[in-house]
């Protein structure tokens, strides 16, 4: 059964038509690489399983249950989490507020509620290492970190607090060689953990690294689900370009 299903889903933006009929399966333990050119509605349909915009049409099933998302929130509480480009970090806190940014843990000092920051660091600090990411001082202001460890703090946070479905919109794109490869790494840690994941790039050469499956999508329409396995480089990008799928690969 596949973890998330959109079944023959549809988006339109006034006269605009973002998605068209898409069929989308993501199952538990996989990592699926969303494709396509700018434009060809990844975005959107990001935006349909985060529930920022529901669809004109068709359906959505988690875990083989129809679910309506109306809200982020809505979301969230299925175990749905994503992390972006702009990451969603406050340079000025520390590591360890960040990891609790709007579900901090509070202790109670009479009638007041106080920040646990003690508790906020050694879980945040545990969660972390559980995927691999070793932090020097959760107290430490995200500010002061390289991109990449910022990338890091954000995907571990997105995996401690997405039990089911992780969505990763280009967690590679300025990093160095160094930090890329740390990056892919908790890309497989978060798939050993049992999620799904869905990795958004342009960079085919880190599909073929980490990905099991690729959807990929152009003008709205979805071009087809290949099996990594299946594919070429070359492939990818030519159906990414919107060259049509490969003779090769028809029969498959």
């Amino acid at each position: 059964m596949a973890l998330l299903k959109l079944h023959n889903v549809g988006r339109r933006f006034g006269h605009i038509v973002a998605l068209k009929s898409v069929d989308f399966q993501l199952y538990a333990g996989e990592v699926l690489a969303l494709l396509g050119d700018n434009g060809a509605g990844k975005s959107t349909l990001i935006k349909i399983v985060t529930g920022v915009c529901p669809p004109n049409e068709g359906e959505i099933f988690f875990e083989g249950h129809p679910v309506h998302l109306n809200s982020p929130r809505e979301a969230r509480d299925l175990g749905i989490e994503t992390v972006y480009q702009d990451l969603a970090l406050v340079p000025g806190m520390s590591i360890s507020r960040n990891f609790y940014l709007g579900r901090e843990i509070v202790r109670k000092s009479g009638p007041f509620s106080l920040l646990d920051r003690a508790t906020m660091d050694t879980q945040a600090t545990t969660a972390l290492s559980e995927i691999g990411i070793h932090i020097r001082n959760p107290d430490e202001p995200v500010g002061s970190l390289s991109g990449g460890e910022r990338q890091s703090i954000a995907i571990g946070r997105a995996v401690h607090f997405g039990s089911r479905v992780l969505i990763l919109d280009e967690p590679t794109s300025a990093l160095s060689i160094g930090e890329t490869r740390k990056v892919l790494s908790y890309i497989k840690a978060a798939k050993e953990k049992g999620l799904g994941v869905i990795f958004i790039t342009h960079n085919i050469h880190h599909v073929f690294e980490v990905a099991d499956r690729a959807t990929i999508l152009s003008h709205g329409k979805k071009i087809g689900d290949f099996k990594i396995a299946d594919l070429t480089q070359e492939d990818v990008a030519t159906m990414v370009m919107g060259e049509g799928v490969p003779k090769h690969l028809k029969d498959l």
